[in-house]
This record gives structure tokens, sequence and C-alpha cells, in this order.
């Protein structure tokens, strides 16, 4: 067996560099790092010396550089994947919310911490947690809980069985996620004799599992028998490349499409049967028809309860749920019948059963209704007054073409773009809605733009998740990889403020003018966002806001433009009840009126 002698660190960056996915592209096309006590002597130097084959890009934040990586796959639809190394204690400890996002969304991304050394020699060492009553707990076992598959390399030659599970684990259709390589630093440095015959090119191929024939057959009947259904389309439509079979299954079978936020833009939205967003940020006519329903059809969705209404939505007593997906955990949920399989896949054995078939036309006066709305709630506002959040993605929207991104995640943002954003093609619509992480948005936007450097790439993001985490802006600066950042400042966390107030709360802790201060707060974003080498600035008015779309469109450097909203308005039309619990005991009059409120929906959703 011919054998060449490398560190661990090299044998990693070697045998990483030759996984190609089926296209023929690098499944890891290289590796995100912050080098630091634990990772800057091994990974470090094997990564420099793989430099030219092997790219890394320095971040800003750990955090910040595991979210581009996993907004860099969905962009792919999973089809490639990134690496993030960082060191031992605090770096390490700064990408577990990263992956629990990626665990949520079902996002690979293989995650690199420095460990603290296998030897123990030199115990405890810089940044070592210590258990009194674990001596083999490090502070990245908290990875465990948030990681598909988890591995500590306490010798080289783990890599030889640790590198192709973590790859088996990233390209698995059912088990796709985070894998955490727990990387201890000595191990790094430490030589061995690997096979040559590890470091030969491994295509990975994406596994499309068929569909069970008995459940097929069922799956069948229940569609032939139903009258009114209705299909809900999820993120897992865009991971298995579904997007055209959808288009395909509903118009030949007169089945009107809602999509949750994963699954938004995998049906364009003026085609007639895309009836819009569906469960609390819905839209008035996905909703109105999810009521009515006798068959949901949910394929590649894990139906959280932002897309179920918190199972209050599907209110007709006679509904079954019919549930398409590659996990048959998902599948199985909340008393469904499972149909597992590829979601492109099985749409097409599904329908090769259902030839011939139509179900009656639903309502198409609900769709023009609902697209009324979003005219009417996106118009430019007339007078001076602050602009809503949909009145700014009106004027977003407006000077954008159909290729162009919009990204976000958390706050009142996500429910307004679910609702009214119209996404013209796949990927189009980019939201981290799994796990609702407030500061993902510039750092995805920098993944997505690397993902489809051709695209117009928009980042939408309120002031409070600005604040909580921007430092990967600089990071597009220094990569030349141009950003429009739009910055709606309302001075605060304004939807959970809205939410405060909904179940009773006063308005507390949550707008920067009613928490605790000495000094009001008074921050210029504009001089901020300058300060790390975007071109930034102001717009007073939503006319505004569209000129300076047009400046940073011509652009070719990053833009950041500023707008000051109102933050109590958002969008009445459509929308759904969503179960948030409300204190039983109150002194204030509010909160008990909120309390009965609760407790009347529960029992309405209960009535099913």
């Amino acid at each position: 067996m011919k054998t060449v002698r490398l560190t661990a660190a090299q044998a990693m960056v070697r045998y990483l560099a030759a996984q190609k996915n089926e296209e023929g592209e690098p499944l890891i096309p290289g590796c995100w790092a912050i080098f630091g006590h634990g990772n800057v002597a091994g990974i470090g130097e094997a990564l420099y010396e793989a430099r030219e084959v092997f790219p890394t890009w320095r971040g800003h934040n750990e955090q910040g550089m595991a979210h581009a990586a996993i907004a860099f796959a969905k962009a792919k639809n999973r089809r490639q994947a990134m690496a993030v190394t960082t060191s031992i204690g605090p770096g390490a400890l700064n990408m577990v919310t990263a992956a629990a996002l990626a665990h949520v969304n079902r996002l690979p991304v293989l995650l690199i911490p420095g460990d603290v050394f296998a030897s123990r020699a030199p115990d405890p060492v810089l940044q070592q947690v210590e258990d009194f009553d674990d001596g083999t707990v490090s502070a990245n076992d908290c990875f465990r809980p948030v990681s598909r598959y988890f591995d500590r390399i306490m010798s080289p030659r783990h890599l030889l069985t640790a590198l192709p599970r973590a790859m088996a684990t990233l390209t698995d259709p059912a088990r796709c996620g985070p894998v955490t390589l727990s990387f201890c630093q000595d191990v790094q440095a430490e030589a061995f004799d690997c096979p040559l015959s590890f470091f030969e090119e491994r295509i990975w191929r994406r596994r499309r599992p068929r569909p069970d024939p008995d459940e097929l057959e069922r799956a069948a009947a229940l569609v032939r028998a139903a009258r009114k259904p209705l299909i809900v389309a999820g993120g897992g439509v865009h991971y298995s490349g579904a997007c055209e079979a959808l288009k395909a299954f509903a118009e030949a079978h007169s089945i009107p499409v809602a999509e949750t936020q994963a699954g938004k833009s995998a049906l364009p939205w003026d085609n007639k049967l895309n009836f819009g967003s569906i469960g609390v940020t819905g839209s008035s006519a996905a909703n109105a028809i999810a009521e009515g329903a006798d068959l949901v059809i949910g394929i590649g969705t894990r139906f959280q309860d932002f897309t179920t209404g918190s199972w209050a939505l599907f209110r007709n007593p006679e509904r079954r749920i019919l549930s398409v997906n590659v996990e048959p955990c998902d599948a199985a949920k909340h008393g469904a019948t499972a149909l597992v399989g590829d979601a492109r896949e099985t749409i097409l054995e599904l329908a090769r059963l259902l030839a011939g078939h139509r179900a009656p036309a639903p309502d198409a006066g609900l769709r023009e209704s609902w697209l009324d709305a979003v005219a009417t709630a996106t118009a430019a506002p007339e007078g001076n007054a602050l602009p809503s959040d949909a009145q700014v993605i009106g004027a977003v929207q407006r000077s954008l073409d159909d290729d162009a991104v919009v990204v976000c995640a958390a706050g009142g943002l996500p429910g307004e773009l679910h609702k009214l954003w119209k996404a013209a093609r796949p990927n189009g619509y980019h939201l981290e809605y799994g796990f609702s992480t407030m500061g993902y948005e510039i750092a995805g936007g920098l993944g997505v733009k690397m993902a489809h450097p051709d695209r117009e790439v928009v980042v939408m993001v309120g002031d409070g998740s600005y604040m909580m985490m921007n430092s990967e802006l600089a990071t597009s600066v220094m990569l030349g990889r141009k950003l429009i950042v739009v910055v709606l400042d309302n001075r605060g966390f304004a939807c959970i403020n809205r939410l405060q107030r909904a179940t009773g709360g006063e308005s507390f802790n949550n707008l920067l003018d009613t928490a605790r201060h000495e000094v009001p707060s008074s921050i210029d974003f504009v001089a901020h966002a300058a300060s790390m080498g975007a071109t930034a600035g102001k717009a007073d008015s939503i006319a505004g806001l569209e000129a300076a779309m047009v400046r940073a469109r011509a652009s070719d450097s990053t833009h950041v433009i500023v707008i000051d909203t109102d933050p109590m308005p958002s969008t009445e039309a459509g929308g759904h009840w969503w179960e948030v619990a409300v204190p039983e005991v109150s002194s204030r009059a509010q909160v008990r009126a909120a309390r009965k409120d609760y407790e009347a929906a529960l029992a309405r959703r209960d009535e099913n």
C-alpha cells in the first residue's frame, strides 16, 4: 500500500479538496477561518500550503462566518457546503448558534473547531473548559445536540473513518445537516503515513430515494378522493430540484399551491395556482383555501407552527394530511399519511398514477383579491409620514429585476416579506426562519452572493438585527462581493414590541425609547457602515430610497441604505393566529383580557 507522510491537518485539507459533487464541482469549495489558539499552527499551516487549490476566507466573527457558509449551502440547494474552522474556546462556542440554525433548517456545513490536547500533558490549557466529573469533556461538547454528526479527532487515523462519515452526512438528503469535527490541537500537528488512495477524487452523488409502492398507492387514492386539495411547498422542493416538477403537477391536476418561508419562490408568484404564503404570515388567499382544504399535501415541509397557525389553520373536520418528505420523521408528524421519498421523484411517480385526474378549480377570485391587497400595502405613502415595512418592501421590489435575491431573517420583516414579496425565480427569496436568527442577514447575504455572483443580492435588515451582527459587511467589501443592504431603522425590536402589546403587555425593553437608559440612543448607521468600507447613505423618503437603489444597482461595491420606518404598523391583510402563551395570573387587566382571548383561541383549535 502506497502512503504519504502528512500531518493530520494536511491530510484533512487534502482529502476535502478531492471531494466532488455530481456536477463536477468541489463538494467543499473552501474554508472560512479565524485563527487562534488551537488551530493556527496545525490547520492554519495546512490551509496555507493548499491555498491555491483550497481557498481560505477570513471572516470577522465566527458565527458570521458560519452563517455565510450555511447561506451558501442553502443558495446552492445543498449541492455544495463550506468548512469553517476556529480556535478551541470562545471562537468555537461562537459557532454553536450557527450549528443550531443549520440543524433546524437541514443545511450542510462542516464545522472544525480546535480542541484541547489529546495527550492531556499540558492540561489545563488556555481556554480549556474542565468538567470535574468527566475528563473527556471540552467546550466542543456543546456541539453534540446541534450536530447531525459529531466526532472528536484524537488520533490522525481517526480521519480515515471520520471524514467519509462527515461527507456522507453532508450529502445525505434525509440526514443532511451540520457536521462537527472537534480537532485536538496536538493531533493536528502530528504526522502519520496516510494511504494515497484516501486522496483519490470521489464523487458524491445526490441520492434520490423512490417512494414505497404501497405508500404511493395510498397517496394517489387520497388525492383522487379530495375535492379541495392544497399543496404546501416547503424547502425540500428547492433542495430536490423539484420546482419544475411541482409546477407541472399542480397545473396537470388543478391543485393550488401555498408556500412556506423555505419554500417560497418554488413557484413563480404570477403562476395562477400560486396562492401565496401560508400560515401565521400567510396570504388571505392561501389561508382561506387551507381552512377549507380536505387534503393538505405537504411537499418538503416539516409543518412548523408558523406554517400551520399552531395547528389551528386547517379547520375542515374531514381534512387529511399527506406528507411527502425524504425524512421519515418529518413525513409522519401529526398523524400525516407519510409518503417517504425524494420530492422530485415522488411528484413524478405520483403524477403518473394520477394521469387524467383534475381537482375542481380553486377560487381565482381569492388570489386576485390578495394581489390587490399586496398592491395597496406596498404602494408609496402619501405625505411625509414615516413609511411602513411594507412600503419599503414595495420600493425595493420596484427597483429590482426578476433575477434578484432578497435575504432576511428575524423580526417583523420576514412576515411582511413572506406575504408581500413577489419571487419570480427559484432561490430568489432567501429567508432564515427555521431558527429565526437575528444577525444572520448580512453574513447570509455574503454567502448567497458567493453562491450566485451574477445575481443582485439585497439584504433587508432591521436596526436590531444589524446591531446584533454586522461585521461581515466589512468582509463583503474585502472580498469584493457586492451587497445592497437596506437598514430599516425603527429604533429597536419593533416586531417583539408588537407581540408584547398583542399579548396584553406594556411596551417594555424592546424599543430603545422604552428601555432603561440614561442617555437617549442615537446610532449613526450611515457612518458605521461607511467606516467598514461600504458606500452608505440615508434615504429620507420612499422616493429617496428608490433613487438610492438605482445608484446602488449601478455600482460594483457594497451599498448600505438606511431609512427610518414606523415601528407600529404591519400588513393587516392575511395572517393567522399563532400560539403564544399568555400568563394565567396578572395584576393588569390587559393581560387578563389577553388570557381570555388566548383560551378562546385554544378552544377553537381543539374543536378540530
